[in-house]
């Protein structure tokens, strides 16, 4: 966790480290994440309890009308007063001062805590004690101006709903699996599959925001010109060598823009260099780092250690070039080649 933000140490990569591997043991985080970006839309870095709480109950319960389940405690009373607010039992004034008391009392605190580190820039400052709320910072601002703030919200939400979906499902963890169809994540656990998020939104802060293969920046956007696709790394032919291998699994998805993933020059259904594989070790490693379920996808589909992880990827690998010869060691042809230092 810690080479993820300091082998790329900008704003955007501290934020996801939040937002990707940050405690879930309850949706609050998603919520504040959301609602910091609303308020500070204000013209002014303080920002009140009574301010704050007013987005960040609204996103609580909306998540709470489609997913009942939002913590992994069996009760808490300030999700009972949103549930009450939903059902029309209270008025909203109730629910902004019982957010007040009990919606911030740890979230707050622990929001810049990733794998027990605080992490070296902070989005805003605890003044509870001095200002009855935040105060945001510099560094949130900045955030604010980057290129990619409406991706890191699409990425929010996306996570939001992984994790809330694993809750839902009520089993345990290495039961829920997470597939993809059609740019679609799913959640199967053999029972039941649920429509979750969009591939592409799940998996974009894992790649920073960039192309897997030549590094330059994509986007969630449908229409831009940068916009990301989702690639198979190993080819659907892998199926015909080994039909065991999940090439439909989290593990062998990655984001590519359009020019490498089906360019003049673009990869197609061919092979990659072996070094990307090294590349996709450690991009898995990342996904394993954080919470289910994810998580739990990546060690059921490649291995419960990490050498038994590696191993997995060199076997199909070693498995497609034996059986594809002249199809493997594609590189992009262009833009700032990427490969894991």
């Amino acid at each position: 966790m810690f080479q993820f933000y300091h082998e790329d140490p900008t704003l955007e990569s501290y934020w996801r480290a939040v937002i990707l591997f940050g405690r879930n043991v309850a949706s609050y985080k998603f919520a504040l994440a959301k609602a910091l970006h609303e308020v500070s839309h204000q013209q002014q870095s303080v920002i009140r309890l009574d301010e704050l709480a007013v987005p960040f109950s609204y996103y609580l319960c909306e998540h709470l009308k489609h997913v009942d389940k939002q913590t992994t405690s069996a009760s808490s009373k300030f999700l009972d007063y949103c549930r009450q607010y939903n059902s029309g039992q209270i008025a909203q004034k109730k629910l902004i001062e019982k957010t007040v008391q009990l919606g911030f009392v740890n979230v707050i605190d622990a929001f810049h805590n990733v794998h027990n580190d605080e992490l070296p820039k902070r989005f805003f400052e605890d003044a509870r004690k001095t200002h009855q709320g935040i105060i945001l910072t510099d560094e949130f601002y900045l955030l604010r101006e980057q290129s990619q703030v409406d991706d890191l919200l699409e990425e929010t939400e996306a996570r939001w709903r992984l994790v809330e979906t694993a809750w839902e499902m009520n089993l345990p963890k290495h039961l829920v699996q997470i597939e993809y169809d059609q740019d679609i994540l799913i959640a199967n656990n053999n029972l039941r599959r649920v429509n979750v998020t969009k591939a592409k939104s799940a998996l974009n802060g894992y790649h920073r925001g960039t192309c897997f293969y030549c590094g330059c920046s994509i986007s969630l956007e449908s229409f831009d010109i940068d916009r990301a696709e989702v690639d198979h790394f190993f080819p659907h032919r892998l199926r015909q060598c080994d039909a065991s291998k999940p090439i439909n699994g989290v593990a062998n998805l990655v984001l590519a823009c359009v020019e490498c993933n089906r360019g003049e020059l673009g990869k197609f259904d061919r092979l990659p260099h072996p070094d990307f594989l090294e590349k996709l070790y450690i991009r898995n490693e990342y996904l394993i780092q954080s919470h289910h379920p994810l998580r739990e996808t990546l060690i059921c589909q490649t291995g419960i250690k990490p050498e038994k992880r590696r191993a997995f990827l060199n076997d199909a690998y070693r498995c497609v070039t034996r059986t594809y010869q002249a199809s493997h060691g594609w590189r992009p042809k262009m833009k700032a080649l990427y490969l894991p230092r």
